[in-house]
């Protein structure tokens, strides 16, 4: 069964830190492009980070602007996860965290159910 599974939001001040972990079970996640989503209250979906298959470019990440030098996306090949290092975090970054999974070669997309990250102080 494919699943994308979230782990490790919470409840954090403004300056800490947080590890976002995604487990992928039913694929090989290192053979899709996988990234991470947020989606704050009242507003649209948006892609924070994008790590690419390494079979694309060989695991390049990506990021949004307002989190470059802040969040680090990372896959772990052994243990089938894609995770989310979040630094100096602001709460402007509140919102539910999303994984996701895509490979145009496969035609499939995958998404978890998100984990809820709160930066309040």
């Amino acid at each position: 069964q494919v699943q994308l599974v979230e782990s490790g939001g919470g409840l954090v001040q403004p300056g800490g830190s947080l590890r976002l972990s995604c487990a992928a079970s039913g694929f090989t996640c290192s053979s899709y492009a996988t990234s991470w989503y947020r989606q704050a209250p009242g507003k649209e979906r948006e892609l924070v980070a994008a790590i690419t298959s390494i079979t694309s470019t060989g695991g390049r990440a990506n990021y949004a602007d307002s989190v470059k030098g802040r969040f680090f996306i990372f896959r772990d090949n052994v243990k089938n996860t894609v995770s989310l290092q979040m630094n100096s975090l602001k709460p402007e970054d509140t919102a539910v965290y999303y994984c996701n999974a895509e490979s145009r070669s496969y035609g499939a997309n995958y998404w978890g159910k998100g984990t809820l990250v709160t930066v309040s102080s």
